[in-house]
């Protein structure tokens, strides 16, 4: 038994999955992704993290995983602030030849509890964010950063400076060139920044 989910965040990373996932990239139509996820990490502080909200004429790129479904208990530890939502694959295009996904395909959304934006309380982890547009950058180029900074609401929330001492436990080192990229990418949103000290 195979299951299949939709990554619009970390999981587009392939290097955060189970040894065993196959990641396909594509686009998900009817979804909004947001800063709007906060909580308590796993090192004890407030952060913020992403999720996504219906909105209608939208589209998201993204990944579909594939795994095996014994790898479920592990999946929804790690994604234990969201709620699973089922049935998504119609909304689900391939880049390789724009089928569909699965019928049974799920994402993962932010529980009513955990629903809110981030603040200065709770904010981006700067090594969750390089984690997350890495994993775009990987399968889309710069084209894939833009799209995600383009697409994701909530760029108000501050990002708290860890790069070099990273809070975010999936945490990966950043090429130096892709670093600046990103860097770079970001001014343009007039993001806000935190120290870490």
């Amino acid at each position: 038994m195979t299951m299949s989910y939709f990554g619009y965040g970390s999981l587009v990373n392939v290097r955060t999955l189970a040894p065993a996932a196959r990641a396909q990239p594509g686009c998900l139509s009817g979804w909004v992704r947001e800063w709007r996820i906060w909580g308590t990490g796993e090192l004890g502080r407030g952060v913020c993290a992403l999720t996504v909200a219906p909105a209608a004429g939208t589209t998201l790129r993204g990944v579909r995983i594939d795994e095996p479904a014994q790898g479920l208990d592990a999946l929804l530890a790690r994604e234990r602030k969201y709620d699973r939502i089922d049935g998504i694959g119609a909304a689900f295009r391939h880049d390789a030849d724009a089928a569909p996904g699965p019928q049974d395909m799920f994402l993962f959304r932010s529980r009513p509890e955990h629903y809110g934006w981030g603040d200065d309380d709770h904010p981006i982890l700067q090594s969750y964010l390089d984690c997350v547009l890495a994993g775009f950058h990987a399968f889309w180029g710069e084209a894939g950063i833009v799209h995600f900074l383009q697409t994701t609401d909530g760029w108000h929330v501050p990002i708290l400076k860890d790069r070099d001492a990273p809070v975010y436990p999936r945490a990966i080192a950043l090429d130096p060139a892709l670093r600046e990229a990103i860097d770079d990418l970001l001014s343009d949103q007039r993001v806000r920044y935190l120290s870490a000290g």
